[in-house]
């Protein structure tokens, strides 16, 4: 026999109010299952069930049409899950936006037309976010002629919010796209850069045969990367071959058609090892940033959320000092 309940004991049961149940029967959600000769409602454990299912989705914020349709079968809870998800993921990049945009104005205590433009900023399209950054490259190396493939390489450190970034994510972008429209912040990066390119070591350093040559380390201190994460041993065949490499790379920086360079000798190797100890030391205490440029690189950093793997000094030192000895 199907055992009928009233509305009281259908209220304990599924955790709604009286007043809740008998809303849903008379929106025609859930209706009784028979009633009495007094006009009391009585509901089946079927009943019972899609009151509970309907708890559930009100809680997850569905509308009462959307619920009709899933008890009608005109709809799954997947579909339903799926177009929630959607929503809630809007919400909350609109809230981590907007929590942005407030640590903004505590921080900097704006004015009315700072929140304005962090607001937009904060909003700003990636396409709209890459014509500010490619505007700003444009600037600063307009006026002055360095190497194209050096502004290549500034052009490529550039902020890629991903599709739901976090609350830091955006306040980053928003200091960051403040600093790079001020036409004072942009002068003063013209000003490092076009110092440090054409005063003192930098002709040198930007010359394009030493281009060639930083471009050639990148696969190689990639490789000792690698090496240094797997937890190869500095002294194994291949520590060896990873600081082979390096001196290779390290003596023919300098090198000419009328000089070899520097000589590759085990005292060199030994003298490159404590170089990188000292390389080390350095990047576990690197300088404070100093001008803007500093800040830009490390904006795009908090941006990209991706901080720059460390590179494994002492693991290099230790495998140059065990190339210096003889194989065995």
């Amino acid at each position: 026999m199907n055992e009928l309940y009233t509305i009281g004991d259908v209220a304990r049961r599924t955790g709604l109010s009286v007043s809740a149940v008998r809303y849903y029967a008379d929106a025609g959600v859930v209706t009784p299952t028979a009633g009495t000769p007094a006009g009391h409602r009585l509901y089946d454990v079927s009943a019972i069930a899609r009151l509970e299912l309907v708890r559930t989705l009100r809680e997850l914020d569905a509308g009462l049409d959307e619920i009709r349709r899933i008890l009608a079968g005109e709809a799954t809870l997947r579909e339903l899950a799926s177009a929630h998800l959607a929503l809630l993921t809007r919400q909350e990049t609109r809230l981590r936006s907007r929590r942005a945009v407030l640590s903004a104005i505590l921080r900097q205590d704006s004015t009315a037309g700072q929140v304005t433009l962090m607001h937009k900023l904060a909003g700003m399209p990636d396409e709209e976010r890459d014509r500010l950054i490619d505007e700003f490259w444009t600037e600063v190396s307009t006026g002055w002629e360095p190497p194209e493939r050096m502004v290549g390489w500034w052009r490529a450190a550039r902020p890629e919010l991903p599709e739901h970034p976090t609350a830091a994510q955006i306040e980053a972008w928003i200091e960051l796209a403040e600093l790079i429209r001020d036409t004072v912040v942009r002068q003063a990066v013209r000003r490092e850069l076009h110092e440090a390119c054409t005063t003192g070591a930098g002709p040198l350093m930007t010359s394009s045969p030493m281009l060639d040559m930083l471009e050639a380390a990148t696969p190689i201190g990639q490789a000792v990367m690698d090496a240094a994460r797997e937890g190869v041993p500095p002294g194994s065949p291949r520590g060896r071959e990873n600081a082979d490499r390096w001196i290779e790379w390290l003596t023919g920086i300098f090198a000419t058609p009328d000089s070899p360079g520097i000589p590759d000798t085990p005292e060199f190797r030994i003298q490159a090892a404590d170089h990188m100890l000292a390389g080390a030391e350095w990047d576990r205490t690197p300088p404070e940033p100093q001008g803007p440029l500093d800040r830009y690189m490390a904006l795009v950093t908090a941006v990209n959320d991706m901080p720059q793997e460390r590179f494994p000094f002492e693991w290099l030192a230790e495998a140059l000092r065990a190339s210096a000895l003889p194989v065995r």
